[in-house]
């Protein structure tokens, strides 16, 4: 018998789930195939399932595969375009402003986050122009965002030489023993996610002064071209500021700085710290609420399901009795719908973050009566039954 060799073959096939098959080279690029295939999807691809698994445009493909795209409005496509405009924005601002620090603080709704710099005075709205132009600029040059991985004791020693000892910090408890690292021209950085391509997919942003810093906006997910809504949130800024000041005085300004101190055992006096400034801040709010205690009758506290509403009822309570007031807590669990009422979601689940999953209509009657100072009953939900009793 005679064993004749065969030639591998050179290339892959690939499924596009929906769209039929492609075939090309091994080690196309995803993007190879998405480009391939030309097909006009409703958001801008960003990123992409292979063989079920959420991967980077740039993945090459060596096998027979499945390939399905991650839109913008997608969830993961959302966080691998706005993850890659924040890289955008640091490698900018670091070309004009290298002795300054950025800080990427935290998002604001309905889309962007909220940035400020140290080292140096706020900018300015002319320094501002220039930040978007140059980002603009960057855009226009379709510079690819390169990826490498590097051992963990060479990304470490990279960022003590770059002076960003908040990155040192948090290196020093990572258990991989290599890093990735992205560059943007001479501009490189650690990120903990995906990333576009290249800087021409970031084309859509936008950058307003905002309380004494800037934000980033970003498309929303319904619509990747808006950027064009203007709100501000004095309350939302004032809080995260009060939250800082807290940090700061732990010692805690960056997730290394965290780790650090839960090594040295120091948790429960974080602990105890925090709940200390969070009663602090329960009595000051009690003392706004007794100076006005003529003309108030509702206390409301908003908060998604799960964020803490009841227990911090009951902890303002408390103050509210040191300052000779007796508040009755209502919780607005008890005027939910009956369970066959409950209006649903786009995916046919319960949504009892709809308003109109409570009884809106016994709930105003009861704080209407409640404030006239006539005796109500009040409802109890049976969360097991799905109904009021």
């Amino acid at each position: 018998m005679t064993i004749e060799w065969v030639e591998p073959s050179l290339d892959v096939q690939v499924t596009l789930i929906g769209h039929g098959t492609l075939q090309g080279p091994k080690k196309s690029t995803v993007l190879d195939f998405f480009t391939c295939a030309g097909i006009n999807y409703s958001s801008p691809v960003v990123g992409a399932i292979l063989n079920g698994e959420l991967c980077e445009l740039t993945t090459p493909v060596v096998k027979e595969s499945t390939l399905a795209p991650v839109l913008m409005r997608d969830a993961d496509g959302a966080r691998i375009y706005r993850r890659s405009l924040s890289f955008l924005l640091s490698a900018a601002f670091s070309r004009l402003f290298p002795d300054a620090v950025l800080h990427i603080n935290y998002s604001v709704y309905p889309g962007g986050y909220y940035c400020d710099v140290s080292r140096r005075e706020p900018l300015n709205p002319v320094e501002l122009l220039s930040l978007k132009a140059e980002m603009v600029d960057l855009v226009t040059k379709n510079l690819s965002f390169e990826k490498k991985e590097v051992p963990l004791a060479q990304a470490i020693e990279i960022f003590s030489k770059l002076g960003e000892l908040d990155k040192v910090q948090l290196l020093h408890y990572r258990t991989k023993d290599h890093v990735t690292i992205y560059s943007l021209g001479s501009y490189l950085d650690y990120h903990q996610g995906y990333m576009v391509p290249s800087t021409s997919f970031l084309k859509w942003f936008d950058i307003v002064t905002a309380n004494g810093g800037f934000i980033l906006r970003y498309p929303p997910r319904s619509d990747h071209t808006r950027t064009d809504y203007v709100e501000q949130f004095p309350t939302l800024f004032n809080s995260f500021r009060l939250y800082g000041e807290w940090l700061k005085a732990l010692r805690i300004e960056s997730v290394g700085a965290l780790n650090e101190a839960i090594t040295e055992d120091r948790s429960k006096e974080l602990i105890l710290v925090s709940e200390a400034f969070h009663e602090q801040h329960l009595s000051s709010i009690a003392k706004q609420i007794k100076d006005a205690a003529e003309r108030i009758k509702i206390i409301l506290i908003s908060g998604p399901t799960s964020s803490g509403k009841t227990t911090f009822s009951r902890r303002l309570t408390v103050q509210l009795l040191s300052q000779g007031i007796s508040p009755y807590p209502l919780e607005l669990d008890n005027f939910f719908l009956d369970r066959a009422h409950t209006p649903k979601d786009a995916d046919g689940n319960y949504d009892f973050e709809d308003v109109h999953a409570l009884d809106l209509d016994q709930l105003s009657e009861h704080l209407h009566r409640l404030t006239n100072g006539e005796t109500v009953q009040l409802p109890l939900f049976n969360f097991k039954e799905g109904r009021q009793e």
